[in-house]
């Protein structure tokens, strides 16, 4: 029972620009099931990490493309169910215009693979319906584009505001046991209590 971190690469497109990216991909649960969190860049790679352990959900935190790209196509090898935020719709269909997620992700709901439970934790400001998964029992919150090891996820792009993600982060992450390992969407990891003493710098830094 744990967590598997894959690092996959491609690109990010939104806004007329492109960038490339490394991708964090996270499987949570144990040795018969599984959940896949941001399903980037390369199902193969992915499907080679999952084995034949059942998917009980493709989880997407947020829908930029460089965080869904492989969604659909992981879900549909492992006949698994999209779910996503639906105030992600805008996002989602500029990438997705003729499927749509299986499933709706609500703040407070409760995910469960491998005798692992993952509360969903909405934190809008990315995007509007990005959202956080933590898992109690591990310690561990995966916090997708939201929080990273020096701060929020950008919003200087299309659907997101800086105001809402400092908000979200203040009231719903930082509440949060200091020692709480966030495993974000790019990058290193860190902890909410080497974040949350840099409230007031971010504040100030702005946008």
């Amino acid at each position: 029972m744990g967590v598997e971190h894959l690092v996959t690469s491609g690109t990010f497109s939104l806004d007329g620009g492109t960038w490339d990216v490394d991708n964090n991909v996270w499987i949570v649960g144990n040795d018969s099931e599984v959940l896949v969190i941001d399903a980037a860049h390369s199902a193969d790679k992915i499907a080679s990490a999952i084995g034949d352990r059942r998917v009980v959900a493709v989880v997407c935190t947020h829908a930029h493309d460089d965080h869904v790209n492989q969604a659909p196509a992981l879900a549909d090898r492992f006949n698994a169910p999209i779910l996503l935020n639906p105030a992600e719709a805008p996002l989602w269909d500029m990438t997705w215009p003729d499927r749509t997620p299986d499933g709706e992700l609500t703040d407070g709901q409760v995910l469960s693979a491998g005798g692992v439970e993952l509360r969903v934790i909405h934190t809008p400001g990315h995007s509007p319906g990005s959202s956080c998964l933590y898992a109690p029992e591990l310690g561990v919150l995966f916090s997708g584009d939201t929080l990273f090891n020096g701060g929020p996820g950008a919003t200087g792009r299309s659907y997101s505001s800086f105001d809402t993600i400092v908000e979200s982060i203040k009231d719903k992450l930082f509440p949060l046991p200091d020692d709480t390992e966030v495993r974000t969407g790019h990058g290193d990891s860190t902890r909410i209590g080497a974040e949350s003493p840099h409230l007031q710098e971010w504040l100030t830094r702005g946008n």
